[in-house]
């Protein structure tokens, strides 16, 4: 197999696409962000994801990191180093889903099922400190893995957060039909810039979805973009969200390890093009939640030369 799925006579937008395979699963990603810009089982879209000469919309399929969400002001302070990133959110005056999203990785490994790829952040006035960054897709008979491991190359510690930004779908007709499953007890309430101010626990509520409830026609829940903690997991530390077709046909499970405390669930209501609105339902793997930075909720603390390590995946199953 070749290293690229095509040679283009000029660079893409999202630059050089590297597919791999394994079975009739096929995904691909590419050289901008290490986006997962496909996703594909039996030839049936997983991911919503985008054409090889577009920009990712919508963030789909993107790496949010060192932070994901969004960092109010664009401004914090760790062990006393102040930075102050750039407001790519201004409707809101915020800095969003991190600083590698629409950079350049190098492809560093690969195989017929499995590419890794890697990228550096260098100190710069939204981050002072020196992170390695790797994050290896993989196929398999489960489905796609995605391993993501980050280094300190620096003298200090270093702050760090992560997340994910794939949308789900299991068919073509959009999500008001589709049902949806999210195993946590909480959920954080947000101001008017979707800052965090509060939380809640979700027993009793329109935003319970602990057992499955369908997205559309179900008054306050059918809009989301909320982000879900206190997570329940299997005995091997797995939380699994889930959407489902309506005919019970075809399922999307999206899991995660401890790494990841949060899922951020987003119906694309707000999204800037209208016929992506409500098409898929992003799911987003968060291992601390939205302005973190700022107020140190779960970030981690990565020692000098230590390592980071989280792994997350998805798995199809149904009518293919």
């Amino acid at each position: 197999m070749p290293d690229t799925l095509t040679t283009p006579s000029k660079l893409l937008p999202s630059g050089e696409q590297h597919e791999i395979a394994s079975g009739n699963q096929v995904a691909v990603v590419c050289e901008v962000g290490a986006t997962l810009r496909s996703y594909q089982v039996g030839g049936q879209d997983v991911v919503d994801g985008f054409g090889s000469d577009e920009c990712a919309s919508g963030g789909r399929g993107q790496i949010l990191a060192p932070w994901p969400n969004r960092l109010k002001d664009g401004r914090y302070s760790f062990k006393g180093v102040q930075c102050q990133a750039p407001i790519d959110e201004p409707s809101f005056n915020n800095a969003i889903h991190g600083l590698v999203r629409w950079n350049s990785w190098k492809l560093v490994q690969r195989a017929q099922n499995r590419a890794k790829f890697e990228y550096v952040i260098f100190p710069q006035p939204g981050y002072r400190w020196t992170l390695r960054l790797s994050v290896t897709y993989g196929l398999s008979a489960e489905g796609l893995s995605v391993e993501i491991d980050a280094k300190n190359e620096s003298d200090t510690e270093a702050p760090f957060g992560i997340g994910f930004h794939p949308y789900l779908m299991v068919d073509s007709s959009g999500i008001d039909s589709v049902s949806l499953t999210v195993p946590a007890r909480k959920r954080l309430i947000t101001d008017s810039r979707m800052i965090p101010i509060g939380s809640e626990t979700i027993d009793g509520t329109l935003f319970d979805f602990r057992t499955g409830a369908p997205l559309g026609g179900v008054t306050g829940t059918a809009r989301l973009d909320t982000c879900y903690f206190d997570l329940i997991r299997d005995e091997n530390g797995i939380s699994r969200c889930k959407i489902e077709s309506q005919d019970a046909q075809r399922e999307v499970e999206l899991w995660a390890d401890k790494s990841f405390g949060y899922f951020m669930v987003y119906t694309g209501d707000t999204l800037a093009l209208v016929e992506e609105r409500r098409r898929s339902v992003a799911i987003e793997p968060m291992s601390c939640p939205p302005n973190a930075l700022q107020t140190g909720e779960n970030i981690a603390s990565i020692a000098p030369g230590a390592s980071w390590h989280g792994k997350w995946g998805i798995h199809s199953s149904g009518v293919h």
